[in-house]
């Protein structure tokens, strides 16, 4: 087994009693049993929090997505989450990754072996699928050592994913989040220096969106879609 952490698929130890994290991932199994999804969200609390967003229902829910996310996953527990039933029983033409910022207590090699193997899981289970990963966003009031670990691991990131067939990073501009005169994060876009306010989520949204719609008519076009969801 890798000593590296982030590529050993992992569940998250029920430390609080209440088995919440696994009862999510049955309820994703299931959403994925019964429904039949154009785009698929998969990551950590940067796209869980979405549902609670006003941006959810305006943005995403018209496109046919589900969204496979929990608060504080690292890439190990997306891992075995996509391992075991999230993709199965289904067909999404657009598979999203957003997962690493929790990672921050492995290097930014580690991190990036971890997205990367989420990655090989989601195009082994969906090889039909165009798989975007979206660049992890700053963090932090101010300048701070994870931000340098971060901006490492989006730059390995550009070149690892460039390689690969229908794999493409959605690179999320840092400058919309940081002040450009003192290097500052917002509590108006980060309400913590983390976590997405509404007006932080329109801004990290709007180019996924973008990007999904591009996707979605370009499927729709080959006639792999049976419906618009973009109608």
């Amino acid at each position: 087994m890798s000593s590296n952490s982030t590529v050993c698929p992992s569940i998250v130890e029920d430390v609080a009693g209440d088995n919440r994290w696994m009862f999510m991932h049955q309820r994703f199994v299931a959403e994925a049993e019964e429904k039949e999804p154009d785009v698929v969200l998969l990551g950590d609390a940067l796209f869980s929090q979405l549902h609670v967003a006003e941006i959810w229902n305006k943005m995403f829910a018209p496109l046919h997505c589900l969204n496979f996310s929990i608060d504080g996953d690292k890439t190990e527990n997306v891992l075995w989450r996509c391992q075991n039933g999230e993709l199965d029983n289904i067909s999404p033409q657009v598979v999203v990754v957003c997962a690493g910022t929790d990672n921050s207590s492995n290097s930014s090699e580690e991190t990036y072996e971890g997205i990367l193997a989420i990655v090989n899981v989601i195009r082994q289970k969906q090889p039909q699928a165009h798989i975007v990963v979206v660049s992890i966003p700053p963090r932090g009031r101010t300048h701070n050592s994870l931000r340098e670990k971060i901006g490492k691991i989006n730059i390995m990131l550009d070149k690892g994913l460039e390689k690969l067939e229908r794999t493409q990073l959605l690179s999320i501009d840092p400058g919309l989040f940081i002040n450009p005169y003192d290097g500052t994060i917002s509590h108006q876009d980060m309400y913590d220096y983390l976590h997405f306010t509404a007006a932080g989520y329109e801004k990290f949204c709007e180019p996924i969106l973008e990007e999904i719609q591009i996707l979605l008519k370009d499927f729709l076009k080959s006639g792999h879609l049976s419906d618009d969801p973009l109608s």
